[in-house]
């Protein structure tokens, strides 16, 4: 037998069907306010287009969801006068000085607000209650990253910020060998270490994953595994890279944690805003030129190069490697086109890693990184 949503003593039915809504109307205003909050920190202190158009997008999913509940009634049952809760406050609720704190609390608003809806909508609306419950998941990986900015960013995030050269390597023949290759790798200035290999068994690719992420910390590389969301996050790995074929990114998000980098294959402009609207962190953009490692059916070069660098004077939006077929003799080209970061294969070679970073890294260096770190005080 389904049992009433309150007890029968507690008020009559016409009662009952006006505080749900009550608690509708102001948990609906609540989480809008706190998503409003959030998005003009984005917008005015942090002057970041893509979280704020991040932000946008969901305040605006969640309003167009709102229209699933009766506008009528929720306005009816609108009552502040007669509202108990608006005499209750506490002392911390007076207590914001900085960005941090503001975003802080509307972050915990919000996202409470959205599980209140999602529960009593249920009475109302179970399509809505469904939306909402995406909406929330949203909004947690959303709000997590905009905190962590706010806060100072994850070390992390920050050496990602800096790296310039990414290289590429597979399991090798043995453990001993790969971690000899990331050795020669991390001497030479690599920032950033993929394991890229689809030869091996799930299981070698594991405990390689585990290995390589104990000797990143070593040697102060991050470490991304490629494809493999569930190797990364068990293997303790700094991030995960994924393509255009693989898991969204926003599923991804979920496997890895909000403090892991997760990378974005993109091969045109419009996959570029996509994953400006996501919370990749980085993404590569290729391919540049024809290389050994993979075929493709177009190039389109140094052209999106041009086009990426005109959207990318957001210091958080994901940053941008270039990558396919890029060796020193050719980096230059690159470097016009206004990329500082690359990600490579062929070009560091088992025993002239030195050289070739050394030439591509003199290079790269004439192009300025932007830098999230003064964005906040």
């Amino acid at each position: 037998m389904t049992q009433p949503p309150f007890p029968d003593h507690a008020t009559s039915p016409g009662h009952r069907r006006q505080a749900i809504m009550r608690i509708l109307d102001a948990n609906a205003n609540r989480a809008a306010e706190g998503l409003r909050a959030m998005e003009e920190t984005a917008r005015f202190v942090l002057d970041a287009s893509s979280m704020t158009q991040q932000l946008k997008s969901l305040r605006h999913d969640f309003a167009s969801a709102l229209l699933r509940l009766p506008r009528s009634e929720c306005l009816a049952a609108r009552d502040s006068g007669q509202d108990v809760g608006t005499t209750v406050s506490t002392e911390s609720e007076q207590q914001r000085t900085t960005a941090t704190q503001i975003v802080a609390a509307a972050a915990g608003r919000t996202q409470q607000a959205m599980r209140c809806l999602e529960e009593y909508g249920k009475i109302v609306d179970v399509t809505f209650a469904g939306e909402i419950e995406q909406l929330r998941y949203r909004c947690y990986d959303v709000c997590a990253r905009l905190e962590q900015v706010c806060l100072g960013g994850s070390d992390r995030f920050h050496r990602l910020q800096q790296a310039r050269l990414y290289a590429l390597v597979d399991a090798c023949a043995s453990e001993a060998a790969m971690i000899q290759r990331m050795v020669s790798l991390a001497d030479a200035g690599v920032d950033i270490i993929q394991l890229r290999d689809s030869n091996v068994d799930d299981r070698t690719l594991f405990t390689r994953a585990v290995a390589g992420a104990n000797a990143a910390k070593d040697l102060g590389v991050l470490w991304i595994i490629n494809d493999r969301a569930d190797i990364a996050a068990a293997s303790g790995a700094d991030g995960v890279h994924v393509g255009q074929d693989e898991l969204p990114v926003a599923q991804v998000r979920r496997i890895v944690g909000a403090d892991a980098i997760i990378g974005l294959s993109t091969h045109d402009i419009d996959q570029v805003h996509d994953a400006i609207a996501s919370t990749a962190d980085y993404i590569g953009c290729g391919p540049v030129f024809p290389g050994n490692t993979k075929k493709f059916d177009a190039y389109p070069g140094c052209d999106l190069l041009r086009q990426v660098t005109d959207v990318s004077c957001d210091p958080l939006t994901p940053v941008a490697f270039a990558i396919g077929g890029i060796i020193p003799s050719n980096v230059s080209e690159v470097v016009a086109a206004g990329f500082g970061r690359v990600a490579v294969t062929g070009a560091l070679c088992v025993g002239s890693e030195s050289q070739a970073a050394g030439e591509l890294l003199a290079q790269l260096r004439s192009v300025t990184l932007s830098s999230s770190e003064e964005l906040v005080s």
